[in-house]
């Protein structure tokens, strides 16, 4: 079987979905592993690393798609790249389902089983598959060392013979996977932590690393079957903001990890929160890119509003995009190696098991996932 991994494309994307330790490890497996020339360019991986371990290079893209009966990326495929596949082939990447409805149509039209990263089922047998965390994880460590690196003051308690200097006071909105990331990391620095999530379930982790736990009685929130936080209501949004001002004020630096899979996140931290901070403050909104939980962040740029300053910078783990592309690379392999047939040396597609129906979005020319079938239907 034909694994084919093309270079990334989007403009900036320094990570690539394959490391030299994984081509060697789907080798074993049995696989015929192709590679674009400069695949792994942006993360430090040389075509020769690649070859070294059995890879094919192919400095002709068109031909490696064409010839893939499984396609390995990291970000979705533009459009007009869906026709360039064969019948049949299988494609793995994050594809954003929810929004991206005519690319998941083009791949049902050419039929072609589509493979999202994003909905990989956050069960206990899944974890090593879990892209979003493994990224994540490296987000909230990033979101971090940027802010530091914002703050004209240093994170940690110092006692000098020229005086003493108090901790920073950091402030994480969000403990998922980030934010407890990021309370770690803050920590680390000797930062003085205090975190609030809508889960009070997460603030014996919160508390486990060092963190205080904000208590706000929202009524009843909680989260969905896979872990993540329950979209509020406005009114909850707005006793959130309220009871977090004071917090805000009060910190010298907020970050803020807040996002709704598949939807808008929600506006945290408003302007007059913002100007509510002292000059020299920094705010890092982690949820820029999509819609932001910031007011006044802008997606990839560093502004300041109000003498704070607001770093909007997207796509963090490509900041260390090494490490992530280890992470990325391995969440493939363990995806690719729990449905291989070792007698068969192929990836047996069994709708049945525990783990497939859940990302699967596209396969035998129709759009097979329920929930995005559903949205895909009504939007018609």
């Amino acid at each position: 079987m034909r694994l084919a991994i093309p270079r990334e494309t989007h403009p900036g994307e320094n990570r690539a979905s394959i490391t030299p330790e994984t081509v060697k490890k789907l080798i074993r497996l049995g696989a015929d592993v192709v590679i674009e020339a400069s695949a792994g360019a942006g993360c430090g991986i040389s075509d020769a690393d690649y070859r070294t371990e059995g890879a094919t290079i192919e400095a002709d893209r068109d031909a490696l798609l064409g010839s893939a009966d499984m396609i390995l990326r990291l970000r979705k495929p533009e459009t007009d790249e869906v026709a360039k596949l064969k019948s049949g082939c299988i494609h793995v990447s994050y594809l954003d389902p929810f929004n991206e409805h005519e690319l998941i149509k083009t791949f049902a039209a050419n039929n072609i089983t589509a493979v999202s990263m994003e909905m990989i089922p956050r069960s206990t047998r899944s974890q090593k598959m879990d892209a979003l965390s493994s990224q994540a994880n490296l987000a909230g460590y990033v979101a971090v060392m940027l802010a530091a690196t914002q703050l004209p003051r240093i994170f940690p308690m110092m006692m000098t013979p020229a005086g003493t200097l108090k901790p920073a006071k950091v402030f994480i909105i969000g403990a998922g996977v980030a934010g407890l990331q990021a309370i770690a990391t803050a920590k680390r620095l000797g930062a003085k932590v205090t975190a609030f999530d809508t889960r009070a379930v997460v603030a014996e982790q919160v508390q486990s690393l060092g963190g205080k736990f904000l208590d706000i009685d929202l009524g009843d929130t909680g989260q969905t079957k896979d872990g993540y936080a329950q979209e509020l209501t406005p009114e909850q949004v707005d006793i959130q903001r309220q009871a977090q001002k004071d917090v805000i004020a009060d910190s010298d630096v907020v970050i803020t990890t807040a996002q709704v899979f598949g939807r808008k996140p929600p506006v945290l931290v408003t302007k007059d929160m913002v100007a509510g901070m002292a000059p020299g403050s920094v705010v890092v909104d982690m949820a820029a890119e999509t819609g932001g939980n910031v007011e006044g962040s802008v997606p990839d740029e560093v502004v300041t509003v109000d003498g704070v300053t607001i770093v909007g910078t997207g796509n963090l783990a490509n900041v260390v995009a090494r490490d992530a592309t280890t992470m990325y690379a391995n969440n493939l392999f363990n995806f690719v190696e729990d449905s291989w047939d070792n007698d068969g040396k192929t990836f047996v597609l069994n709708l049945e098991n525990d783990i497939l129906p859940g990302c699967v979005i596209t396969h035998g020319g129709g759009v097979v996932h329920a929930t995005i079938k559903e949205i895909i239907e009504g939007a018609s």
